[in-house]
């Protein structure tokens, strides 16, 4: 393609992205798709690299394209479990040829940190044990950030304190025009007893405490052609551009 050919085709698809997001049986449709296969467990069946993942692809496909477009020196997550998504983040960062991930975990069961620390990619991830709240462990983050380019991701504890708390704390590290990326802000989408045995669901979520910070901060807005691309996501409403 000459370049005026690829911007015809950038403008089309975003163009198409707009229509689809405006497009509210297709929306809903999504949204339906989610629900059901929530109850199989279906973002539980991915891995990368023989680690599970635990994100929808769709997502992910959205993280790469971000990191690329970014260009990050750090990457920070609160939130590792089995450690697939950190693994991931490193991948692509090591196909960039630059780039560190940082983790953040309250417990980093010993499996987990032998599986993630004899993986290829951990050459360029670190990780912290700690509640990613507390203020020790967001000083040691905070240190880690100084002077670089960063992305933040918040998926660890999904309640509305908790990530509104997370996101004061960690959202002010993202560089002007990088993303701070708020996962599970679908829980506010999804029916009332799909969380019967977790401390958050509908009202008390990622979604209404991303609401919340926007109000207090003018830095960040939502990135919708995200969304609208996507489509089938656990992050409507999440994926946050800092903007100034």
């Amino acid at each position: 393609m000459t370049q005026s050919e690829n911007e015809l085709f950038e403008s089309q698809c975003q163009a198409e992205v707009i229509a689809q997001g405006q497009d509210e049986k297709l929306v809903g449709l999504a949204q339906e798709f989610f629900n059901e296969s929530a109850r199989h467990k279906y973002s539980y069946h991915f891995s990368w690299m023989g680690r599970p993942i635990i994100q929808l692809p769709q997502d992910m496909m959205a993280m790469q394209e971000i990191i690329w477009e970014i260009k990050p020196d750090l990457i920070i997550e609160c939130g590792i479990a089995h450690g697939g998504s950190i693994l991931y983040y490193a991948s692509i960062l090591e196909l960039q040829g630059h780039g560190e991930v940082l983790g953040i975990d309250r417990d980093i069961r010993p499996h987990n940190r032998e599986a993630i620390e004899s993986h290829p990619m951990f050459k360029r991830i670190s990780m912290i044990e700690g509640s990613s709240i507390d203020p020790a462990v967001a000083d040691q983050v905070r240190s880690a950030a100084r002077g670089k380019k960063v992305i933040v991701v918040l998926d660890s504890n999904h309640t509305h304190d908790h990530v509104l708390e997370e996101l004061r704390l960690y959202a002010p590290l993202v560089s002007v025009g990088s993303y701070c990326v708020v996962m599970d802000t679908v829980v506010e989408d999804m029916p009332e007893d799909a969380f019967a045995d977790r401390p958050w669901g509908r009202g008390d979520n990622p979604k209404t405490a991303v609401w919340a910070y926007l109000k207090e901060s003018q830095d960040f807005r939502i990135d919708e052609a995200i969304h609208n691309k996507l489509l089938i996501t656990v992050a409507r409403d999440g994926y946050l551009r800092r903007i100034r």
